[in-house]
């Protein structure tokens, strides 16, 4: 099963089992030192413009669009971001929001067939996000979470996720647009984690034939020197079955390809060798 994306200028991306994974792009967002929160909340669109760039020059096959923090009002500043980097970005989006009105303003845009990131199991998130996915036919990531938290076991997870895809399909919202993330916790906290959240892959794939995404930083947070912790768990989940990861692509692209290359999923090297050709010439 494939899920299908396209930029705003036409170009079409696809994950899937057995296909290259899809880097997703991370730092277009208002946390972190990038001093992009702070530009927004003075109406200025310049840093996240600039992070786009870097991460598109990086090799990011989509980027995540992301604006919600306190004291930004996502109605607003949503619409106006996307409507700019639509015209100088043309890979696929990832748009991130649970307020309808500001994904319904952006997604009205000529923005393609973006990724909405993301659903919950929350009736509250369901019903407001799952009329927009339906509205502008496009695909939509669900969390394995619901109100009472992220489940601490694999079962609990898939049962979540069995929930919003029954939802889904009940509105007409098809398995190929539904992409779950089985949710990567900090192993600092819970050194189950990684475990947990590959053994949720698993299930999700043989029980609900899912393609996959994951925000795989957060396996690291809290601890020092990520950077270590999140190539290795890279590898294992790209291993596992993960087909897009939301990632700082400028770090995380080689050992993704290097991932995909000992997973099967890069036939005769050909994405890899390319990759470290273009090294050589810069």
């Amino acid at each position: 099963m494939k899920t299908r994306v396209v930029g705003p200028k036409g170009k079409e991306v696809f994950f899937g089992d057995g296909l290259p994974t899809v880097l997703i792009g991370e730092r277009i967002n208002p946390f972190g030192k990038s001093g992009i929160k702070e530009a927004l909340l003075a109406g200025d669109t310049g840093p996240a413009k600039r992070e786009a760039l870097s991460q598109v020059a990086a090799g990011a096959d989509m980027i995540l669009i992301n604006v919600g923090a306190f004291g930004i009002d996502e109605t607003t500043v949503l619409p106006k971001l996307v409507a700019e980097l639509i015209e100088i970005v043309d890979v696929p989006f990832a748009i991130e929001s649970r307020n309808p009105l500001a994904l319904d303003a952006a997604l009205a845009l000529n923005v393609g067939t973006p990724l909405v990131n993301s659903i919950t199991g929350e009736e509250n998130v369901i019903n407001d996000v799952l009329p927009m996915v339906l509205k502008y036919n496009t695909p939509v990531v669900a969390l394995a979470t619901d109100s009472a938290g992220i489940p601490s076991t694999p079962e609990a997870r898939l049962e979540v996720l069995k929930k919003i895809v029954a939802r889904a399909e009940s509105m007409g919202i098809s398995r190929d647009r539904i992409v779950a993330d089985c949710l990567a916790e900090s192993v600092g906290i819970n050194p189950k984690a990684a475990e947990t959240t590959i053994r949720t892959m698993r299930l999700v794939k043989e029980e609900l034939g899912l393609n996959l995404c994951m925000g795989a930083s957060n396996i690291s947070f809290g601890l020092p020197v990520r950077s270590y912790i999140n190539t290795v768990f890279m590898a294992l989940v790209v291993n596992a079955g993960l087909d897009s990861a939301i990632v700082n692509v400028q770090t995380v692209k080689p050992y993704v390809l290097a991932a995909d290359l000992v997973s099967g999923r890069d036939a005769r090297a050909r994405r890899y060798t390319a990759y470290c050709r273009n090294l050589k010439k810069n």
